[in-house]
């Protein structure tokens, strides 16, 4: 018989596997693997994923309203819906107001399109004076551009089908995940916390919150300053007597978002409209310089007033998202990617691991968080806390 033995029967020692490293070359190999098919989900998925996102973003943005009708009593379904039909008036509104404006000046547009030839013809004659150069026979500009429209007019109302079909897909979808999003957001915030361990639940309600809370300021502020930006622009356009002013003012605003490149092209357009309508150089430059004033403002004052310093991208990082969100999702991908950079970087920034990402997509100001000192706000900032606050 075999004797019984310690070895075999005894308890065995606790050992944890070794951690198996990889070598660079695999890991980073597997990592751009790993990006590559994520970009691919994002672009073949974009039907699904975007009004998903866009609905993310405004449940975000009407939690606290949403909130604050159910502290007074209402149930939750009713403030839901309520809030949403608050969204669908304003967005009705703003699609009202816009759309007349737009429908005036496409009715302008042949107008414009013969005063503008004329306006060219002129040039033409200039140079061709002052440089010898030879001017370009309007009969022969004209029936190069309609070659080229018949070459792409396929292409073109194709595009347009499609645009419209996803227009309409985001539209209807995007109330419903919406109302989903605000109703069972307990349960998703339940969902979350089974990944967690018990002990470490409250550091992570609180991180949580403070993304939350962060995005909402954001996205708020970004939303106010364009609200101020569009009521400057009007103002100035108007005391110049620039026609659809009101178009040009909510365009230009919707672009300031873009850094650098926003005023170029919100304040090309309405310039040479002008310039071509009055034939006045001094007046063009007149609207250029009100965008270019407003957008001093907007920059010193506004922003830092309104946002402060809890979310900041560097304009860098802002144009690289812009054209990865054409690129992916077209033009929804870019209304929508200089908010979700901003998110990117509020959640980048709540871990340790992944905060010098998040550092990397902030502003140059941003550096001065390394230092341990709070900035103290300004005039403006404090005026802009206590007006707040006394809302």
């Amino acid at each position: 018989m075999l004797s019984t033995s310690k070895h075999f029967n005894g308890p065995r020692p606790n050992s944890t596997p070794a951690e198996v490293k990889l070598p660079p070359v695999i890991y980073y190999t597997f990592l751009l693997i790993g990006l590559s098919l994520l970009v691919f989900v994002l672009w073949k998925l974009d039907s699904v994923l975007l009004p998903i996102t866009f609905a993310a973003l405004f449940s975000i943005l009407l939690l606290p309203l949403c909130q604050r009708f159910e502290r007074w009593g209402w149930p939750r379904v009713l403030a839901i819906l309520f809030c949403l039909l608050l969204v669908i008036v304003g967005l009705a509104a703003i699609i009202f107001a816009f759309g007349s404006q737009m429908t005036q000046f496409k009715a302008e547009l042949p107008k414009l399109q013969t005063k503008l030839v004329q306006y060219f013809d002129q040039i033409q004659q200039m140079l061709s004076q002052r440089f010898g150069i030879e001017p370009i026979s309007k009969d022969e500009l004209i029936d190069s551009s309609l070659k080229s429209a018949k070459k792409d007019a396929g292409g073109y109302l194709g595009a347009t089908l499609n645009t419209t079909a996803d227009v309409l897909s985001v539209v209807t979808l995007v109330p419903i995940y919406m109302f989903c999003f605000l109703y069972y957001r307990d349960h998703m915030r339940q969902f979350m916390f089974r990944f967690v361990s018990p002990e470490k639940r409250t550091s992570v309600l609180h991180t949580v919150d403070s993304i939350q809370t962060v995005i909402q300021a954001y996205i708020s502020g970004l939303m106010t300053v364009i609200v101020i930006v569009a009521i400057l622009n009007a103002i100035g356009l108007l005391v110049l007597g620039v026609k659809f002013a009101i178009f040009f003012a909510v365009f230009a605003s919707v672009l300031t978002i873009i850094p650098y490149i926003g005023i170029l092209i919100g304040s090309a357009l309405p310039a040479i409209i002008t310039l071509v309508e009055t034939g006045s150089p001094a007046k063009a430059l007149g609207v250029i310089g009100v965008f270019v004033f407003v957008q001093f403002l907007e920059g010193n004052f506004i922003t830092p007033m309104i946002t402060g310093s809890k979310v900041s991208i560097n304009p860098m990082a802002a144009i690289i998202a812009l054209i990865l969100g054409g690129e992916l999702w077209g033009t929804p991908g870019i209304i929508i990617s200089i908010p979700l950079i901003a998110v990117i970087k509020v959640v980048l920034d709540s871990s340790k691991a992944t905060e010098p990402f998040g550092f990397l997509l902030g502003d140059v100001a941003d550096g001065d968080d390394i230092v341990d000192k709070k900035a103290e706000p300004g005039f403006f900032g404090r005026l802009w806390q206590r007006l707040r606050g006394a809302s």
